[in-house]
């Protein structure tokens, strides 16, 4: 079970910075020990493979990264200073190949940098890859936006998620230069906008969420080509939930360990929709939705045990918790904490 929960926020709309809490392992309640603010806009987290250092983005416009220790988990102690990654509003970031990896959405970039082997600090930029292309959208899809890098589950892989040219490229890293280098890119629906994904617990199947048509795309993942193909297309709204009055855009998707259920978030909406998955993972189907107990959910964060979820509430300003019912899959609102511009909950 989790003990501490470390919680991303934006400092340029009011956040604290990177806040600590305890987590109850009995009820999931957060409590929170304290905050610090030398990162600007830490608002989104990763943990480093031992989970002893917490690594997170400055989403500013020059652009940064800072790293963490955590030897003292109720105390996060900053590893030298922020880390400029030579790209714009670093929205995401992961650990791969023994580098740190971030997406930089305002630049459409991908950047990787070095790491500290013994202490797990950063090292400088090592290779910066551009993305290239646009959407149909004029107005958020005018160049590439870069908004989440992950690691396939085999760990050969980099896949980045790009908003602006609606595809997902699969990327191979060169562990001893640093550099990246597209192997092939998937396009997905022009405009549909993807943001993140996230894959199945068996590993062959992938969800694309979809921030600007409020759809996921079910893909077909082959590790071995490194290859994504489309399934098929489920909306998390009810029909006619969202119109030009009244738009909606999901951030968030996450796959329960068991993979029988998916929990996405709603901005705009303001709800959680749940969804099943069959034993095949191909076939994804909308449950329904509930509040997200606050507004504009930006994160979704599952605990350990599968029994919790955690919702970054950025408007309203607080996280809040859900019990899942284990056989429905239906979140049920237990508490909230508030965190002023939260964005991001890691748990560890």
């Amino acid at each position: 079970m989790a003990a501490h929960a470390y919680i991303g926020s934006f400092t340029s709309a009011g956040g604290r910075g990177l806040t600590t809490a305890t987590v109850d392992p009995g009820t999931g309640v957060l409590t929170v020990l304290g905050s610090a603010a030398e990162v600007a806009d830490p608002s989104f987290l990763a943990l480093s493979a031992d989970r002893e250092v917490l690594y997170t983005v400055s989403e500013t416009s020059e652009g940064g990264a800072a790293a963490f220790s955590l030897a003292d988990p109720a105390a996060p102690r900053q590893l030298g200073g922020t880390v400029p990654v030579r790209g714009s509003a670093p929205t995401h970031l992961c650990l791969h190949g023994g580098h740190l990896v971030t997406a930089n959405y305002t630049s459409g970039s991908v950047s990787v940098l070095g790491l500290d082997a013994a202490g797990g600090g950063l090292g400088a930029v090592r290779s910066v890859l551009e993305h290239e292309g646009d959407g149909p959208d004029k107005k958020r899809q005018r160049g590439p936006h870069a908004h989440m890098v992950l690691p396939d589950p085999s760990g050969r892989w980099l896949l980045s998620v790009d908003l602006g040219t609606d595809s997902v490229r699969v990327c191979e890293l060169d562990t001893a230069t640093g550099e990246l280098e597209i192997e092939r890119e998937l396009g997905l629906r022009s405009g549909v906008g993807p943001r993140h994904m996230t894959f199945h617990p068996r590993g062959d199947r992938a969800y694309v969420m979809n921030e600007l048509r409020s759809v996921v795309t079910v893909c077909r993942w082959d590790a071995a080509a490194g290859s994504l193909r489309p399934v098929t297309e489920v909306s998390v709204l009810p029909e006619g939930a969202a119109g030009p009055e009244n738009p909606n855009y999901p951030s968030e998707l996450v796959v329960s360990s068991d993979g029988r259920f998916a929990w996405a978030a709603n901005r705009g909406h303001n709800s959680i929709a749940v969804l099943s998955l069959d034993e095949s993972g191909d076939r994804m189907e909308l449950l329904d939705t509930v509040p997200c107990g606050g507004d504009w959910p930006r994160h979704l964060t599952a605990d350990p045990s599968g029994r919790r979820l955690y919702a970054s509430n950025e408007r309203s300003g607080d996280v809040t918790w859900f019990d899942i019912d284990q056989e429905t899959g239906i979140p049920k609102q237990a508490g909230s904490v508030d965190v002023p511009a939260a964005s991001c909950v890691l748990l560890r």
